[in-house]
């Protein structure tokens, strides 16, 4: 009888096999049993010769929280040289936060791996989140919320920045079976301290033995982005700002949980708002629709104008600060649109605002509430900055840092409204 395979080998070689083409594959790797166990796996099965064209490469993020956490970044380069795998170090520099240390080491992780993988041509991220990690995660997701779509867990691939893929090939594994196969071959790995801090709430989860299944699947996730990105492609129009959803189409959102989650997400773009509504603002938000009033709503920024002819989304435009942009720069303006300086001077970018104008006195209703929270871009003296001075595009806020890819059809319906280009597949679809 033939000895079963290792499950942590039949996962690697099966991702492996999902790729059709030659590919460089960035392991983020922090020392711990996980990502040891993946970075090990990879290397064993890539030293076979049966996976032509894939390479792999390495990077620490050295969050710089603890004393030693230099010397854990040396120890793992070092295992990488033993596999033959370049490695790269990057440590977060500078002041950490007070509170949230968790959520914005996690950010800034994602970034500096992001910063790496470009500059390595790498196709994609690879994380060693396993099942253990994904049972967590719906935990403390069911103690915030006992409903909704974030009970599906974590997603196998996450598009970053907009710009690289990370892929979870271990979400199916057990952290058991990772261990198990490291001390098979002789193998170690390090043991962080503040994964006993119960500070955390991830500890606090784990301590308690809590840890819940995804109750959403991400087939089901995936057909309900597929539903509210038919909805919002049938029934959405967008101009300078404004988006225009007709009469007919509005009672929907009461009745079809896919047209409701497409309205959420619009009005996060709309609103330049990496999350959807909170629950309390969302009740509102239905109770407003539900009662049929032609009046104006605000919600998590974003106006919601009903009138005879249709439902009207804008950006309210109170509140909207301005920015200095240096000359040749570019950044991300009220979560809204991307702006680049293509001066040789500063420039200011504000909004519109109550000046007049450019059009204004052709616009109105709406429209013309929705041109004042438009960029308008100046020099330090006042002066307008010509068209061709700066390049304006859109953002979609809520898939701007992280993508999942179940959220794929919805993200690339709200980029097609916005006249933007679409977001990318995962390289081994």
């Amino acid at each position: 009888m033939a000895r079963a395979e290792d499950p942590v080998v039949e996962a690697t070689g099966r991702f492996l096999k999902s790729f059709k083409r030659p590919a460089r594959l960035l392991v983020a790797i922090s020392g711990g049993s996980d990502s040891t166990g993946l970075l090990v796996a990879l290397a064993t099965l890539c030293a076979t010769g049966r996976y032509p064209g894939i390479t792999l490469a390495a990077c620490t993020i050295d969050h710089a929280l603890r004393a030693g956490s230099a010397d854990e970044a040396k120890w793992v380069e070092a295992l990488c040289a033993r596999h033959g795998i370049p490695h790269v170090s990057r440590r977060w520099e500078g002041e950490k936060p007070a509170s949230g240390l968790q959520a914005a080491a996690r950010a800034k992780r994602y970034d500096l791996l992001v910063e790496v993988a470009t500059e390595l041509g790498a196709d994609s991220i690879l994380a060693a989140h396993t099942s253990d990690d994904q049972n967590e995660t719906v935990a403390m997701r069911v103690e915030r919320s006992p409903e909704g779509i974030g009970l599906s867990g974590m997603a196998d691939a996450v598009l970053l920045n907009g710009a690289v893929w990370l892929l979870r090939p271990f979400l199916s594994l057990e952290r058991a079976s990772v261990r198990a196969f490291l001390a098979a071959r002789g193998e170690t790995w390090l043991d962080d301290p503040s994964n006993r801090n119960s500070h955390f709430e991830r500890v606090r989860i784990r301590e308690r033995g809590t840890a819940a299944n995804p109750t959403l699947s991400s087939q089901d996730r995936h057909l309900l982005s597929e539903r509210a990105a038919d909805f919002l492609i049938e029934n959405v129009r967008a101009e300078r700002g404004l988006f225009a959803i007709g009469p007919a189409a509005v009672e929907a959102f009461l009745a079809d949980p896919a047209a409701w989650r497409g309205l959420l997400l619009l009005a996060a773009t709309a609103g330049g708002r990496a999350h959807a509504l909170e629950t309390a603002s969302a009740d509102r938000l239905r109770a407003f629709l539900a009662s049929g009033r032609l009046s104006r709503l605000t919600a998590g920024r974003v106006v919601f104008d009903r009138r005879r002819d249709g439902l009207f989304l804008y950006r309210e435009h109170r509140g909207i600060e301005s920015l200095a942009l240096p000359a040749g720069t570019a950044t991300l303006w009220d979560g809204r649109y991307r702006v680049a300086n293509v001066t040789g001077q500063p420039i200011v970018v504000s909004a519109v605002g109550d000046e007049e104008g450019q059009g204004d006195a052709v616009l109105r209703g709406p429209a013309l509430r929705a041109r004042r929270a438009a960029p308008r871009l100046k020099f330090e003296d006042g002066k307008m900055v010509p068209a061709d001075g700066a390049r304006v595009g859109t953002s979609i806020a809520p898939y701007a840092r992280f993508l999942p890819r179940f959220d794929l059809p919805l993200a690339n319906a709200l980029a097609g409204i916005l006249g933007c280009r679409p977001f990318s597949s995962p390289p081994n679809e």
